[in-house]
């Protein structure tokens, strides 16, 4: 799991250091303060575990290409050029590293003018090997047939978190016997809820099924085919708590009824109680309130809330454990605002 992220010079950020906590952390701000560009530079981070999985040997050489490509591929800067991704107008050098729990880093850094990241401490990274997991705010159910051949021949506007979930999803299951039982749990319970059970043929064909027929997964409403992606996610293996890297989740709330988004929100706590790390994006009050209601200190839960802002032009960070500590929560205060507009409209009707 990821400790620590620190960010100087990189796309909005000018200098900021996160620590995170080994259980949930959720990124909250208004639009453009760099939540998912925060997320997905720590993913990117954690691209050397694939890597030294398929090849202990791996060189610097070959780790700065990787990493280069990665971030490439993530931010699909103009002109595929690293350059577009260094905060604009600063003069020093892009900085970006990850320390993670067992006291493995990475840092690296580029320039302007860089063709390519230069790694400068990877301390014992070759032993951090616990692939991470990014969900997109797009749920890709009803587009995975063909995409992942489309993405590798055409110049398709999808950044790579796309490309990797849909490889991830099209992972045969893992035996039920090696399934966590909170997964199994999980998986129970989204099944329930949405009446069945999404069915991967491979090859990206998806459909869905229920006691007496089988659809098309297009059929099914687009909350469902989101909470069928993190099942899916827990069918394969690619999510297994105590084994598994982080889980990087971008809106989970995107498409999802807030009906379900208790049910999501008690499997996330399940699935970090039992070592999964969860970092995600929001902008739904509904989920983070459940989040603040749910959460049990008695069950060892640890809730970490990271309020992004811009003073100045600079993106600031607050980290609070407690969400009534947050001091700029945009989400929060949208909904005070509405609230009040809500009594007005009363008073004057009385």
């Amino acid at each position: 799991m990821i400790a620590q992220i620190e960010l100087r010079n990189f796309t909005s950020f000018k200098s900021n250091i996160v620590n995170l906590s080994p259980k949930i952390n959720i990124f909250i701000g208004e639009n453009g303060t760099g939540k998912t560009h925060l997320l997905k530079a720590a993913y990117g981070l954690c691209a050397g575990a694939p890597l030294f999985k398929n090849k202990p040997e791996t060189s610097n050489d070959e780790l700065e290409a990787a990493l280069t490509a990665k971030l490439l591929r993530l931010f699909m800067p103009l002109d595929d050029k690293l350059g577009k991704i260094h905060r604009q107008g600063a003069t020093e050098q892009a900085y970006l590293s990850a320390r993670f729990a067992g006291g493995q880093k990475i840092a690296a850094t580029f320039f302007n003018n860089s063709k390519a990241l230069a790694v400068q401490d990877s301390t014992n990274y070759e032993q951090y090997q616990a692939e991470a997991v990014f969900i997109p705010t797009k749920e890709v159910l009803s587009f995975m047939k063909g995409f992942n051949s489309l993405y590798e021949k055409y110049g398709l506007s999808f950044d790579q978190t796309y490309q990797d979930i849909c490889l991830l999803l099209d992972l045969p299951e893992v035996r039920p016997e090696t399934l966590h039982e909170k997964s199994k749990w999980a998986m129970s319970e989204i099944e329930g809820i949405c009446g069945g059970r999404f069915v991967f043929y491979g090859g990206g064909k998806v459909t869905f099924k229920t006691e007496n027929a089988e659809y098309s997964a297009n059929a099914m409403a687009e909350g469902f085919r989101k909470a069928g992606m993190l099942s899916r996610l827990l069918e394969t293996g690619a999510i297994q708590p105590g084994v598994s890297g982080p889980l990087f989740w971008d809106e989970p709330e995107s498409n999802l009824n807030p009906q379900l988004m208790k049910l999501l929100v008690q499997i996330l706590l399940e699935l970090s109680r039992n070592g999964q790390q969860i970092i995600l994006a929001t902008h739904d009050y509904v989920l983070l309130k459940w989040f603040d209601l749910l959460v049990n200190t008695d069950a060892g839960d640890h809730i970490r809330y990271h309020s992004l802002s811009r003073e100045k032009g600079d993106v600031s960070i607050q980290s609070v454990d407690d969400y009534r500590k947050l001091n700029n929560n945009a989400i929060a205060n949208t909904f005070s605002d509405l609230y009040d507009e809500e009594i007005k409209r009363s008073l004057g009707s009385v």
